[in-house]
């Protein structure tokens, strides 16, 4: 027992170390999780209890092998699944400041780029408006939970004991740039659109009377138009956001398990 002992506390302590490595991601990439407003040592107790609570579903029935390079290489296959899983994750927050920022520079706004709290870097007002109120549907909706069952679930579309091929982290990075695009655009179809008709509306205005002063007048009506669209859309942005969650952890875990 004396021999056994070591043996079996050093494959706890690397098993626990493996299941950590693939939560730890989240904390770097996803939103709410990357947060700087949240301490380090926060941030490390939070992974510290996701890893506990997930890690006797992720060791149910695997071997843990406590050679030095079978677990040098478990480790850096671990980090690699748990950055694809956050990855596509954290494309839901970028697709929200790439909208946001795309309606700043029709509004003009886009000088006004400052340091957002969020993300850690910089952004434009409606950027930190539309990246304050992606976290908050995040949290009023129960997706940090969202996040860490899609964890849970990776264990059973890839075990921790299984290698996933280079394509899943070349279609991981795919599906997170498409959906940066993609849903960026739809949460800001509705402001870009109604911006588009004003803006044509002033240019027939301006053919048909040529002493109004449709420049300054115009600025004033586009930011009451696009700040009108924007308060009736936001409702129906958190629906959109909270939908664009669910289906990125579905995405994610597709990705990860290979199909």
């Amino acid at each position: 027992m004396q021999v056994q002992l070591p043996q079996i506390a050093g494959g706890t302590v690397a098993a626990y170390v493996l299941v950590l490595c693939r939560i730890g991601p989240l904390f770097l990439l996803a939103p709410i999780f990357s947060s700087r407003m949240i301490p380090a040592r926060a941030k490390l107790i939070a992974a510290g209890a996701i890893t506990v609570a997930l890690a006797p579903m992720a060791l149910k029935g695997q071997t843990i092998s406590t050679d030095p390079v079978d677990l040098f290489f478990d480790i850096f296959k671990e980090i690699g699944v748990g950055l694809a899983f956050a990855f596509v994750i954290a494309a839901i927050g970028s697709a929200a400041q790439a909208g946001a920022a795309l309606m700043d520079t029709m509004f003009g706004f886009s000088y006004g780029a400052l340091i957002d709290p969020i993300t850690n870097v910089q952004n434009t007002p409606l950027g930190q408006l539309y990246s304050l109120f992606t976290a908050m549907v995040f949290v009023t909706t129960g997706g940090d939970q969202i996040m860490v069952m899609g964890l849970s679930k990776s264990y059973e579309v890839l075990p921790i004991d299984q290698f996933p091929t280079m394509n899943v982290f070349a279609g991981a990075v795919l599906l997170g740039i498409g959906k940066i695009f993609l849903i960026g655009l739809m949460l800001s179809a509705p402001v870009v659109i109604a911006l588009l008709v004003t803006d044509a509306a002033f240019a027939l205005v301006s053919r048909a009377v040529p002493q109004m002063n449709v420049f300054q007048l115009g600025v004033s009506v586009k930011i009451l138009m696009g700040f009108g669209v924007i308060a009736a859309s936001l409702p129906f942005v958190a629906i959109h956001v909270r939908n664009d969650l669910s289906d990125a952890v579905v995405a994610a875990l597709s990705a990860i398990g290979g199909r």
